[in-house]
């Protein structure tokens, strides 16, 4: 699917307030809850209707689902039986553990979880079959209203489950969460963090845990003090050992919520103790420190019972921190506020948002392999002005998000791997060039191109001005992408794509006739002949004229120019507005258009008659146009080839039009400033788009 560019100048971060209504009625939740209290009728979502469309995209329901309500599920449904805890979750046939070890994680958190369920819910009094859920997307955060009908099958739930059956905010939340992603299906596969950060709008980090820091134990410790959500997963090699189980019955590729750490006395010594949760709610770990292990019998009962230890297959346990480190891989950390893990004391986070999308053939470069269209993907210039207290660096965070990649599954989108680089600044305006990258190496950049919806990474760099390129590791692939700055000091971020003008070079003045060059000449005679005794030639006439002369050009690969050329060239020269083109006109613009040829060929190194659309910005700025992402990506849908190639009557065309509306709007603006709203870039869009 086409992508266009989203305005991605620097956002301020806001502040999760008032959730943005996303219901297609435009009506908030408590606006359709009275509609149905006053009709007497219970919700019906028309956005996310119970049928088999919000279950699956590819395949269908094995089994006759029966959407049903909590009420016709069970007598006395409850939203809330004894307050929402990690044993609420359970899972059901649907692969999205990551997502339910994300959501056990977000019950250990109070504020995070009000946030998330809204409390006020129930089924007693003002039930009206509707429940709404918040969730963060990409800087703002979205409030989605579902109805309570639930897929079951044999009158039970099918997907997430509480251990206790009359409770259901759950299978509610997970019915939401599929709402926003398109449906239920769309939740297979994924990563806690993602979820996590759905669920808080924090910043995440990973960790390999043969990799970690020597403090890693401290760093969890002082993550789960702070509110922040974790979740671990053990890698598989292959497909077949997905969800396998080890010896120590614990399951490969799979997701599991960290619920707790401490440390234990043991025969004298402090133990290192970690407590996992399986969101399955069963299947758990057998080592040392598990539920009935004989480690427990030489621990005084009192500090069992403040660890919480119980003999229940509940899916969770602890594990000495040691074997946790051996037996998991990975672990994942959602930071509600981007804080140092390794520092003490909190504090406060300067936060910028660049919303910006990568187009196939203008802002879709690839990495820094791919040198030829590396320079064109998206800069943002960053200024770092002020050092860290006490220090001589600044540290930054930064998160690259692509947006909405698991909502268009069902359009065969796949995650894109995606990363970053950070250059130092040259010191001079305008998008940097291929030239600058070839001969200068990156200052910092993200630890490795990966195939994850969030690529993010913390430095320290002296102040200074950089650029930051976030790309996606093949070129010419598309999405929106969210990029965030955190920074502990005041930074300055600015698109360097942004509003960009337009300097139109002054069109040359014609050739006095006695100093005619012999090809000048030969037009004259040319042009006398179709012209007749006015002098002056139609768009079919100046058709015929041009491609008489561009054929007898040896140096250039041209197919005939098309009459809507000649059109678009008679509007930009007429200037007595009878519609057609006197020979002093013809010659100024052929002129023009012999250093539009010669712009051409340098672009066209294989002489094959095309130029690659991403060289397009550079062939432009060499003509006297200076675009914005936004207008290049309009041109690059206007004038390209499926192939990404534009032949010279394409690129043409594109300058006539380019040059025409500049002039209007330089016209227009100079005559009527106080009525005059629009920019060049945003005239230009108006224009190319007629």
């Amino acid at each position: 699917m086409p992508y266009l560019h989203r305005d991605s100048g620097p956002q301020a971060q806001p502040t999760p307030k008032d959730a943005r209504i996303t219901h297609s009625s435009g009506q908030s939740f408590e606006q359709l809850r009275q509609g149905c209290l006053r009709k007497g009728a219970l919700f019906e979502d028309p956005d996310f209707s119970a049928n088999n469309s919000s279950l699956f995209y590819s395949e269908r329901p094995p089994v006759p689902f029966e959407w049903k309500r909590p009420g016709e599920i069970v007598t006395n449904p409850e939203f809330i039986l004894g307050g929402a805890t990690r044993t609420d979750i359970c899972q059901g046939e649907l692969g999205d553990c990551w997502l339910l070890a994300a959501i056990a994680s977000l019950t250990l958190n109070e504020k995070a979880l009000a946030r998330v369920v809204p409390q006020e819910q129930s089924f007693g009094p003002g039930y009206a079959g509707i429940f709404h859920f918040q969730f963060w997307q990409h800087s703002e955060w979205l409030d989605v209203v579902i109805d309570d009908r639930l897929p079951t099958f044999r009158g039970r739930l099918v997907f997430l489950h509480s251990a206790e059956h009359r409770e259901f905010w759950g299978a509610l939340l997970e019915k939401a969460y599929a709402k926003l992603n398109g449906s239920y299906e769309a939740l297979k596969g994924g990563s806690t963090i993602e979820a996590m950060e759905d669920f808080t709008g924090g910043v995440a980090e990973n960790f390999l845990t043969k990799e970690a820091p020597e403090n890693f134990y401290e760093i969890l410790e002082k993550a789960l003090k702070r509110g922040s959500l974790m979740g671990c997963s053990i890698d598989t090699r292959n497909a077949t050992e997905s969800e396998a189980r080890t010896p120590f019955g614990l399951i490969k590729g799979h997701a599991y919520t960290i619920t707790g750490i401490d440390q234990v006395n043991f025969r004298g010594q402090k133990v290192e103790l970690i407590r996992v949760r399986n969101p399955w709610g069963h299947v758990e770990w057998n080592g040392s420190w598990s539920d009935s292990s004989p480690e427990w019998r030489s621990v005084d009962l009192d500090e069992q019972k403040r660890l919480c230890h119980m003999t229940l297959d509940d899916g969770e346990f602890w594990m000495a921190f040691k074997d946790f480190k051996v037996h998991f891989d990975k672990v994942e950390i959602c930071n509600l506020t981007p804080d140092a893990l390794e520092e003490d004391a909190l504090h406060k986070w300067e936060v910028i948002v660049h919303q910006g999308s990568w187009v196939r053939g203008s802002t879709a470069g690839g990495c820094r392999n791919f040198l030829d269209t590396f320079w064109t993907n998206p800069q943002i210039r960053l200024s770092l002005t002020e050092t860290d207290e006490g220090q001589e660096e600044c540290t930054f965070l930064v998160a690259l998000m692509q947006k909405d990649r698991r909502k268009l599954k069902r359009l065969g989108a796949d995650v894109l791997t995606i990363g970053y680089a950070i250059y130092q600044s040259p010191g001079r305006e305008g998008h940097l060039d291929k030239d600058f990258f070839k001969y200068h190496a990156s200052q910092a950049r993200s630890k490795t191109f990966i195939n994850l919806r969030e690529v993010s990474g913390r430095f320290r760099l002296p102040p200074g001005d950089y650029i930051l390129i976030p790309s996606t590791f093949e070129p010419h692939q598309e999405a929106d992408f969210c990029l965030r700055i955190f920074s502990e000091k005041k930074a300055i971020t600015r698109d360097v794509d942004g509003n960009v003008g337009i300097d139109l070079p002054e069109p040359p003045k014609p050739t006095p006739p006695g100093q005619e060059t012999e090809e000048e000449q030969q037009f004259r005679a040319l042009f006398e002949k179709v012209a007749g005794e006015d002098m002056e030639v139609t768009a079919e006439e100046l058709e015929y004229v041009l491609n008489a002369v561009l054929e007898k050009k040896k140096d250039i690969k041209v197919k005939k120019l098309s009459l809507i050329s000649c059109k678009n060239i008679i509007s930009l020269m007429d200037s007595s507005g009878n519609g057609k083109l006197e020979f002093n006109e013809f010659k100024v613009f052929w002129n023009k258009l012999k250093q539009w040829i010669d712009l051409f060929l340098q672009f066209d190194a294989d002489r094959s008659g095309t130029m690659s659309s991403y060289e397009l910005r550079t062939a432009l700025k060499a003509a006297g146009f200076q675009l914005g992402s936004h207008v290049l990506q309009l041109v690059v849908l206007r004038y390209a080839d499926e192939e990404l190639q534009l032949d010279f009557d394409d690129f043409l065309n594109c300058l006539v039009r380019l040059e025409n509306a500049s002039r209007v709007f330089q016209a227009l603006s100079t005559k009527n400033k106080e009525f005059i709203h629009l920019n060049i870039n945003e005239f230009i869009n108006l224009t190319m788009n007629i």
